[in-house]
């Protein structure tokens, strides 16, 4: 079935119009045995100090991600209108729940980006800058909830809403007898 015919590669490299080209960034023509050792020395030349700064980028990244998502919550509350309906409720308790879970679980939340010189990654002063930005991040996610809930006439804000609790004096007519 082989008839004897051998393709060589490297011949067409030298007769090539391509030959001229610069190679690609980042490419070498080392071999494959030499390319793990110099990942290798490139991954154990990493400093602590490099992986703790890293982690602290990736911590601001957490702390910041509530905020990140307010236009998609902003558009969707938009959709939904202002009318109570299923749809609108359902967004409203989403918008209104998610800062409680997220303050909740914050110290588990940061615990994976505790700098490795730190004894109790899970206390509140570890990355407090962090977490305090974190927490006014979900404090301005609530509070787009709750004006959602006040533009939907959902919270008690005007004196109307109140008349059931007021009580009321003797009628005038009848404090003269």
């Amino acid at each position: 079935m082989s008839s004897g015919l051998n393709l060589k590669y490297s011949s067409l490299e030298s007769t090539s119009k391509w030959r001229n080209l610069p190679p690609p960034p980042g490419f070498s023509k080392t071999t494959s045995s030499s390319k793990g050792i110099s990942k290798a020395i490139a991954i154990s030349s990493t400093t602590p100090e490099a992986y703790d700064q890293l982690k602290d980028k990736r911590a601001w990244d957490l702390a910041i991600s509530p905020a990140k998502s307010l236009p998609m919550q902003f558009f969707m509350l938009y959709m939904s209108g202002s009318g109570v309906q299923i749809f609108s409720m359902g967004i409203i308790f989403m918008l209104l729940s998610s800062p409680f879970k997220n303050i909740a679980g914050m110290n588990e939340a940061f615990a994976s980006f505790a700098p490795s010189a730190s004894k109790n990654p899970k206390s509140f002063s570890t990355m407090a800058l962090q977490k305090l930005a974190y927490f006014a991040c979900n404090l301005l996610t609530l509070g787009v909830g709750l004006w959602k809930c006040r533009s939907m006439g959902l919270l008690p804000t005007g004196t109307g809403d109140w008349l059931a609790f007021e009580t009321r004096g003797p009628a005038p007519e009848l404090s003269l007898l």
